[in-house]
């Protein structure tokens, strides 16, 4: 593993067994339930009040409720290769946030207004809070981390001209966090490897372990030295390289080996009706939004490419 500050003993939360926590809407009301491990029912999903369900049946909502989601720049090395041309972009990690409004839940449509040009996918894993944090190391970070989910941060980036400081409106704007479908723990995060799926084709992967430039202990302790984080916050941890743009009618998933498989559908909307007024900066498409959007080809792999040439012709 080539992130700072390794750990050395397994934390508890990637020790066994695994345990995933869904949050899903029955009937017009919200229920948390586990997964069923073993056993005739291995694979349902047992509600709270005793009740066995088919995990296929139910609307799954977001399982977090966060104050906050502060989300890596950049934290793979294939990331850093593709957009900086070297495998660590910079000495430290750097932030931003996205509101929880963003959030949304496994199968929901991601919504991409008529006057955005690119979209753009980030399969990517989630650290969940489980309790106050702040002034804590590295190696105490562990024992702040109630499990990992996996997670789309998907990406208006015609709004990079004007919120490139902040990616406010390119990362905030509301359906542009699917996360879930659970909360897991009891897994080793970093024997798994994570892919991003447009329309059934693998447009990203990345074994976590060997990816990895800073691990979600070195992050926590760094951002919680002057931000307390709180229980049910989230962390998004950065993408791997191959990050490009969508359109309407593509099923975009990202799927965690042992974690879990998140997805949804990217869905046309209306411009914002005060667009049409020239309220507030509007979307551009300039040499600085396509550097992003489209990323360069010539830094990653020929069959992620070929894939999403294939996935795009699937909708056609």
């Amino acid at each position: 593993m080539n992130f700072e500050f390794p750990f050395k003993e397994l934390p508890a939360v990637m020790r066994g067994p695994r345990v995933e926590r869904r949050r899903a809407l029955i009937g017009g009301s919200a229920f948390w339930g586990t997964i069923v491990e073993e056993g005739a029912e291995v694979g349902r999903l047992r509600l709270d009040d005793g009740r066995l369900v088919d995990p296929a049946s139910v609307t799954y909502l977001p399982p977090v409720s966060p104050s906050k989601i502060i989300a890596v720049h950049i934290s793979y090395k294939s990331r850093s290769l593709e957009t900086r041309n070297k495998p660590k972009p910079t000495d430290t990690p750097t932030y931003f946030t996205k509101p929880p409004s963003s959030l949304n839940g496994h199968g929901g449509q991601i919504l991409k207004p008529t006057d955005c040009q690119y979209l753009n996918y980030e399969g990517e894993y989630a650290v969940v809070i489980t309790r106050t944090c702040r002034n804590v190391t590295p190696e105490e970070a562990w024992d702040y981390i109630e499990g990992f989910c996996a997670a789309l941060d998907m990406g208006l980036q015609n709004f990079r001209d004007t919120d490139q400081g902040s990616m406010l409106r390119v990362k905030g704007a509301d359906t542009l966090l699917p996360i879930g479908p659970g909360i897991v723990r009891g897994i080793n995060l970093f024997e798994q490897t994570l892919t991003t799926y447009v329309n059934g084709q693998v447009v990203q992967q990345a074994h976590i372990g060997d990816e990895t430039i800073w691990g979600p202990h070195y992050i926590i302790s760094d951002i919680a030295r002057h931000i307390t984080l709180a229980a049910g916050d989230v962390i998004l941890m950065g993408t791997p390289c191959h990050s490009r743009s969508v359109d309407p009618g593509d099923v975009v998933e990202c799927e965690i080996t042992s974690v879990g498989r998140i997805g949804g559908t990217v869905t046309a909307i209306e411009a914002p009706r005060a667009s049409s007024l020239k309220v507030g900066h509007q979307p551009t498409d300039t040499p600085e939004v396509r550097r992003v959007a489209l990323g360069f080809d010539e830094r990653v792999p020929e069959h992620f490419k070929e894939n999403l040439r294939k996935a795009r012709a699937s909708r056609r």
